[in-house]
């Protein structure tokens, strides 16, 4: 019998943020100069007017040209929603693929192809019910991916059921007395399923929302992104208190790696550790100090905090934290199959399927 071929694990790692941005390195770079023009497709763009779908796209489109890459070395895979037209809208390679499969498909694509650069457009009610065990076991293998789920809290293409993540209570067509579900947390789901990068951003907010792409990009593993996205039609201004100009410092936490967590108008307000219950809490600066306020550490290698950070948002969308809450190292899944692969050719040569598929019944019935 032929010694047993496994991985070797590698040591996670947690040093400097510049060692996670190693995403694109096997991708093959273009000397073409690009702008967002080269990656608009000829398809007619066709949400509904208003739709937060859009905004997202143009930043996407506007950002790609950033990654130098051969547009043919692009992917985008998409399930079954309104977010799911997103690969007809972008002049690359792309997939319609089936309701909430889009990340076993995408799966295939980055295992098999190290020089795809391979993106997932999804929405949550694809993503986060017939789709949720694909999404989780993507995001626990730590496959290169970058999972983009544009969350609406509410389902748009079927006109307007309630969805995985819509408010408890919420009035829709097919809860008329309101739900009795309980929501989802996207984050927090993610950071439980042990994904290497999580980060939360909104369509509007393009500076933001280019950021957090940029960093997802460059990511070696599975990247998680939710983007707050506004269905004007089914589920209008869900997330207006954190686009409002008058409210969105109110609410908003901005986390910053490395940085104090402070929000509020004046940053007069930060997140700290109840010293009895080692909770997170808001703290008023000027009474508690600032020795007092968190300071944001997404490479940190527990999760725990990041998940508290994920949790402290309630109904009203106070204290909803956007940014990057978590991005660690660890080695990929198509980074350890691939090692695997070569190793067991080292051992035992390369296999020959057409002669395995000739070669006699593969067992014997006694």
């Amino acid at each position: 019998m032929p010694d047993t071929v496994s991985p070797i694990p590698a040591p996670r790692d947690t040093t400097g943020l510049e060692q996670v941005t190693k995403g694109l390195e096997l991708v093959p770079k273009t000397d073409a100069k690009q702008s967002a023009k080269d990656f608009k497709s000829d398809q007619e763009v066709r949400w509904c007017p208003g739709c937060g779908d859009y905004a997202i796209l143009a930043a996407v489109q506007g950002f790609l040209p950033e990654l130098g890459l051969r547009r043919e070395n692009i992917v985008f895979v998409s399930g079954i929603g309104c977010s799911s037209r997103f690969p007809y809208y972008l002049n690359t390679y792309g997939l319609h693929s089936i309701h909430g499969r889009a990340p076993a498909i995408a799966t295939g694509l980055a295992a098999s192809r190290p020089d795809l650069s391979v993106w997932v457009v999804t929405g949550d009610g694809d993503a986060l019910s017939i789709g949720g065990n694909h999404l989780i076991h993507a995001l626990r293998r730590n496959v290169n991916l970058k999972i983009l789920l544009f969350n609406n809290r509410i389902y748009g293409l079927t006109k307007g059921q309630y969805s995985p993540t819509s408010e408890l209570g919420k009035i829709t067509k097919s809860t008329p007395m309101g739900s009795l579900d309980h929501p989802f947390n996207p984050i927090s789901l993610a950071l439980g399923a042990e994904a290497t990068f999580v980060a939360r951003t909104i369509d509007s907010d393009r500076k933001h929302l280019t950021s957090v792409l940029r960093a997802a990009a460059a990511h070696r593993g599975s990247a998680f992104v939710e983007i707050y996205q506004n269905c004007n039609i089914y589920n209008d201004d869900a997330f207006e208190v954190l686009k409002d100009n008058a409210s969105r410092d109110a609410y908003l936490v901005r986390l910053e790696h490395g940085e104090p967590i402070r929000y509020g108008a004046d940053g007069e307000l930060g997140i700290g550790r109840n010293p009895a219950t080692g909770e997170l809490e808001t703290i008023t600066i000027a009474d508690a100090g600032e020795g007092n306020v968190l300071v944001h550490d997404a490479q940190a290698p527990d999760p725990s905090t990041a998940f508290g950070l994920s949790r402290l948002a309630d109904d009203t969308l106070a204290r909803t934290a956007i940014g990057v809450f978590r991005s660690v190292i660890r080695r990929s899944y198509d980074d350890l199959m691939n090692t695997q692969v070569e190793r067991a050719i080292e051992q035992q040569g390369k296999g020959d399927l057409a002669a395995l598929l000739v070669s006699g019944d593969p067992w014997a019935v006694s």
